[in-house]
């Protein structure tokens, strides 16, 4: 790969209010300082990066984007290479230190926090290989963000095939869970676009796997929630990218009208992107459903046709919104609303995400009576998203949908006040509620969410997937030391 992180000086030992640390104290589950004196210390491991337990990095790692959730770590370590991530994984597994990574810090419910451990963040690992005009994949280091991935193969006129709305995402994160996008029903997961890995495995391996090279660890490592490894590297599939695209935003007044247009959609292949919104009428109900669809210009695909782009669907024709835009431009749009969301300090609110797959045929159903029991006062300055998603694309084992053909991603992202906790558990509570409501009917959540879950939920969550997630478990994490904030195993 072309760029390596930068190297810092050799640490044997770090400081914390002036007090030089120079190792781990196993039975008092602490780190020592060297005026400390007849204490069994074990040493810690030479690092080309930085090994941190000050207030503030300790503080930073024991929040994330749900500002719910805070499990306070002993240290984080910001790696110079992977090699660092090997050591420290290894130290981790020797003196029984949980250990998660961290990416972007975008989990809404404490999942890459652990308590007494080890944080690992990954954002140092953001190289991005070599690239040209007729590269079929690229190789990425785990911390580097979609954004500059894609800036960097859109010089060559290439493109991942599929990107979630938020950019600002690292590419460790997304494929530990799945990475989805309104390009998935087409292209599948971001994890269905992944030729290859290279791996931290719990026991301090670094490994390199593929479907044809260790299949049971890249398949369990995929989607997998990050029980198995901590991923380091990733080798992506590019496609030809687009130099424009025809955004279009068709509205309805009727749910299952709405949700019937967008798996006619899907199922023909009409647009490269599709997806949806709700938002609520002048009377707080919410009716009021946007259809999005972008179609993809030359030379990814031909020149955008309204006419046979449109043909057939049943939104008002009064009130079509179509742009065309650059690419990058499309991809990013998001980029002035997250600006503001930070300008109003709602970024910094608590998001208890509700994220569900909901099973094709029941979806209208199950969305209708979510939709009617929730208020403007609860969804706050959130979203309301639909993802139609195609089974026979979604190959990855550990990304869980509904068994029935088309299944729809549907995402209740609610921003709450961080210092309201009485909401913040009406709305974990309803959570709950909306999932048992969902697997009743053959649906699951996507777990990137807030929904309180046991390990007998994760059972059947994983369903048939269950035993090649266990066994990965018991081979390449024997120590269990990996990511307890998902509370799988």
């Amino acid at each position: 790969m072309s760029r390596t992180p930068s190297r810092r000086t050799v640490l044997r030992g770090l400081t914390v209010t002036g007090a030089a640390v120079i190792g781990f104290d196993p039975a008092g589950r602490s780190w020592a300082a060297a005026s400390e004196s007849g204490r069994e210390l074990a040493g810690i491991p030479r690092l080309s990066g930085t090994l941190h337990t000050d207030e503030s990095s300790l503080s930073a790692a024991a929040d994330d984007y749900g500002h719910i959730v805070h499990h306070r770590p002993v240290a984080v370590l910001r790696p110079g290479s992977v090699q660092d991530v090997v050591a420290m994984v290894r130290f981790c597994n020797e003196h029984r230190l949980p250990v998660a990574p961290r990416g972007q810090g975008h989990a809404p419910f404490g999942q890459a926090q652990v308590q007494d451990g080890l944080v690992v963040e990954t954002t140092p690992l953001a190289d991005i290989g070599p690239l040209g005009p007729q590269s079929t994949t690229v190789t990425v280091g785990a911390g580097a963000r979609w954004s500059d991935v894609a800036k960097a193969t859109l010089a060559h006129g290439l493109t991942p095939p599929v990107f979630t709305d938020y950019l600002e995402l690292s590419v460790g994160g997304t494929l530990s869970v799945g990475g989805m996008g309104g390009q998935a029903h087409r292209h599948g997961a971001q994890v269905d676009n992944v030729t290859q890995l290279r791996v931290v495995t719990g026991a301090g391996e670094l490994v390199r796997c593929s479907p044809s090279q260790r299949p049971d660890l890249f398949h369990a490592v995929l989607a997998g929630l990050g029980q198995c490894g901590i991923i380091v590297e990733a080798t992506l599939r590019l496609v030809r990218a687009p130099e424009t695209v025809r955004h279009y935003q068709l509205s309805y007044d009727d749910l299952e009208t709405f949700l019937d247009d967008q798996r006619a959609l899907v199922e023909e292949g009409r647009f490269d992107y599709v997806e949806g919104q709700v938002s609520a009428d002048a009377d707080g109900a919410f009716r009021v459903y946007t259809l999005e669809a972008v179609a993809y210009g030359p030379p990814a695909g031909p020149a955008p046709d309204d006419t046979a782009l449109l043909r057939g669907l049943r939104h008002d024709p009064s009130t079509v919104h179509r742009a065309d835009l650059p690419y990058y431009d499309f991809l990013d749009r998001l980029a002035p609303v997250i600006a503001a969301m930070k300008e109003a300090g709602v970024w910094s609110y608590a998001h208890p995400w509700l994220n569900l797959m909901l099973p094709g045929d029941s979806a209208a159903t199950l969305s209708a009576r979510m939709l009617d029991a929730l208020t403007p006062a609860d969804l706050g300055p959130g979203v309301i998203l639909f993802y139609p998603l195609l089974r026979d694309r979604l190959t990855t084992p550990l990304l869980r949908t509904s068994d029935e053909e088309v299944s729809y991603l549907f995402d209740i992202l609610s921003a709450v006040p961080p210092n309201d906790t009485a909401a913040i558990d009406r709305q974990l509570a309803a959570n709950r509620s909306a999932y048992e409501a969902v697997a009743a009917a053959g649906g699951t959540q996507y777990p990137v969410g807030s929904i309180p879950f046991t390990p007998a939920d994760w059972r059947t969550h994983f369903g048939p997937a269950w035993r090649l997630l266990e066994s990965a478990k018991r081979t390449y994490d024997p120590g269990g030391i990996l990511v307890p904030g998902q509370g799988i195993f």
